[in-house]
């Protein structure tokens, strides 16, 4: 055995132990930074002993089967401080250079034995003078058991505690935590406290397989349940010996709670050159493996994509569960005096759209307070419900800065929350309700004064809804079917003839003169559209609808001449096509008191369970409508709603007629 020798640091004791006050309160990373130092010395094995007694650790022994402290190198190991040959190493964990005297944290004294090659060596520090080491030659007998076995490597060994490590169960956590994502990316590694082997700890794992110009690259990512100690969400690129050849931040590191690591293989990988000199005159068609190379950048936007969609999922889980919390605690408004169904209506709104704004920009939500929160919930809802929601967007685009991207997608978020569509639909149920009740007024008090074509011509053309929501969107006039259609009326007998029998005699006992009828006219309108069937089949749907004088009852004479021009279309040539399909409606103020054959038909109808209709054919359909069967249609039809919404009922016997005509024009 060789004379000791005394060896000295770059750096003075009191300094090196300032620059370890950030551990004070996590001692244990002493070992971790020894185990780290095992990893980044190629070992492929760390071995954790630790020895303990009534009054907590006595002992610890880290083995790794590395590659050894070289002494001939003395002073790229142990004589320089916060300096290290592993700087710019990807493939590293340890604390360049410092991490070695973080012992002093836990024991009083520490000793490395170790082999490299043929060379044994025992260094031993204290925690009294670390600026201070010795170096001692071994013989082979002298040399330590365990590293004996392993053929090369260091066992250091820690003795003197001062301060207790934890107990095996939360240590085992912790080495995960550090370790997991050195493990997880090269199996071959195996780390172990005191014979049990520390695990990949939780994680959701998802594999993809990636070409990027016929370059196949196998990339895994990981998404750790908890921080992996101190490293970042990273993208690493390890070669086929499992050793990492590069090594980056991704965009992910300030995500609250999301933590991935991304692990990408290739024989590209394996001649990776992060310094950029890979280009071989010798193979000049090999394509460049360097972090400025097209392929690099290529896939590290096919990373990015997957990466954000795996956040996204992330991100989803994380919304719900947190808005389940603010469920649980009250966050939310209570609607006290809205109705049930209301209020489920309401709730439900303001939930989903939290929910898409949180996954557009999660900062919004995070860490608030519970005021904080119940103010926003509050504010959000009554917006939500206002016309002012148009208004979010650009609420939320001056607080918070958004991208391009993330402008886009809030904007796409929003319109899957359908919000401006709630708002409308309230909107143009409103509108309707109001218009129903408007035109009820009219026809029924003001029916007498309403004479000219074009009054009523623009209401029905404004409102074609009215006759069934499916009428809502029936187009533009066409003027060869408007004509033809029309012109096919003319054949139906005695259409435009006045009979006493049209006239209900309380009408003419109010005020109703036969020369007043006279100068009414019956409206028509005539649309064709095409359309498709539940098979995917395209036809034309023909919607002709007529509307009788406001002053006349409908009754069985209306009823044979309705069926009539249904014959006429049948026979018609140019409408005797299958894919020409034919609805008639016949509206009129009211269905005469005395009137048997209207209320027949639709008896015998009511087994198609459509409202109105009368008759009905392969290809052809009647209804006969009157203004007090369209109010009770589209009350039943939108009740829910209406009863929920709490429309204001507003009634309009203050109005002329030319004031109603005039705003009922307007389109819904």
């Amino acid at each position: 055995m060789q004379k000791e020798q005394i060896e000295t640091t770059n750096i003075n004791h009191a300094g090196i132990k300032k620059h370890f006050n950030r551990w004070k309160l996590t001692p244990e990373r002493a070992v971790i930074e020894l185990i780290a130092n095992g990893f980044d010395a190629k070992a492929t094995e760390v071995r954790i002993s630790t020895s303990e007694e009534f009054l907590g650790t006595t002992s610890v022994q880290i083995i790794d089967n590395g590659l050894g402290i070289d002494p001939d190198k003395k002073l790229e190991h142990f004589s320089c401080f916060n300096d290290s040959q592993k700087v710019g190493d990807d493939d590293t964990q340890g604390a360049h250079g410092r991490g070695r005297l973080a012992f002093h944290l836990l024991c009083a004294n520490a000793d490395w034995y170790s082999r490299c090659g043929c060379k044994d060596t025992k260094i031993s520090i204290s925690s009294d003078d670390l600026q201070h080491y010795s170096m001692l030659s071994l013989l082979p007998e002298q040399q330590k058991h365990s590293v004996v076995a392993n053929g090369r490597g260091t066992c250091v060994e820690l003795t003197n505690f001062t301060t207790n490590l934890p107990d095996d169960e939360t240590l085992l956590c912790i080495l995960q935590n550090e370790f997991g994502w050195r493990l997880a990316l090269n199996d071959k590694l195996k780390l172990y406290l005191n014979n049990t082997e520390v695990s990949v700890p939780i994680n959701e794992n998802r594999s993809e397989s990636i070409d990027i110009d016929e370059i196949p690259f196998t990339v895994n990512f990981f998404r750790w349940k908890t921080k992996p100690g101190t490293e970042n969400s990273k993208n690493y690129f390890v070669n086929s010996d499992g050793r990492v050849t590069y090594s980056e931040n991704n965009s992910f590191n300030r995500k609250s709670q999301f933590y991935l690591s991304v692990y990408i293989q290739s024989p590209w990988v394996d001649r990776f050159d992060k310094n950029g000199g890979s280009l071989s005159f010798d193979e000049l068609d090999v394509p460049l493996a360097t972090p400025s190379s097209p392929i690099f950048k290529s896939l590290k936007t096919k990373i990015f994509d997957i990466s954000r969609d795996i956040y996204t999922g992330f991100l989803r889980q994380q919304v719900e569960s947190q808005l389940d919390r603010y469920e649980q605690q009250g966050y939310f408004p209570t609607y006290k005096n809205l109705s049930q169904h209301d209020a489920e209506w309401r709730h439900t709104n303001v939930r989903t759209v939290i929910k898409e704004i949180w996954l557009v920009e999660p900062s919004i939500f995070n860490n608030l307070g519970a005021k904080q929160a119940k103010v926003m919930i509050s504010l959000l809802d009554k917006l939500l419900v206002s016309n002012e929601n148009d208004s979010l967007l650009e609420v939320l685009e001056s607080v918070v800065e958004l991208d391009e991207h993330r402008l886009h997608q809030l904007a796409e978020q929003l319109n899957k929350t359908t919000l401006e569509n709630i708002v409308s639909t309230i909107e143009v149920l409103q509108r309707r309700e109001t218009v129903v009740r408007k035109l009820e007024e009219l026809m029924i008090n003001n029916y007498k004064d309403v004479l000219e074509t074009p009054h009523l011509q623009g209401i029905i053309e404004a409102n074609t809804w009215l006759f069934g929501e499916q009428y809502s969107m029936i187009g533009a006039e066409e003027d060869d079917f408007q004509k033809t259609a029309h012109n096919l009326r003319q054949h139906i007998k005695e259409i435009d003839v006045l009979a006493e029998d049209d006239f209900e005699q309380q009408d003419l006992d109010d005020g109703l003169t036969i020369e007043g009828v006279r100068r009414q006219v019956d409206l028509f309108l005539a649309r064709k559209t095409k359309q498709f069937d539940s098979f995917g089949k395209p036809y034309f749907k023909c919607t002709i609808i007529e509307i009788k004088k406001p002053s006349v009852s409908l009754n069985t004479k209306h009823l044979r001449q309705l069926e009539d021009y249904a014959g006429i279309i049948a026979r018609h040539p140019g409408f005797s096509v299958p894919n020409m399909r034919f609805e008639l409606i016949l509206v009129g103020r009211k269905v005469s008191n005395d009137d048997m054959g209207i209320p027949r038909a639709l008896k015998s109808c009511e087994v198609h369970n459509e409202p109105g209709i009368v008759f009905k054919e392969e290809r052809i359909k009647g209804y006969v409508k009157t203004w007090s069967s369209i109010k009770s249609e589209f009350e039943l039809t939108n009740s829910y709603l209406l009863e929920n919404l709490k429309t204001r009922r507003d009634t309009f016997e203050h109005m002329g007629s030319s004031e109603l005509v005039a705003d009922l024009q307007q389109v819904c």
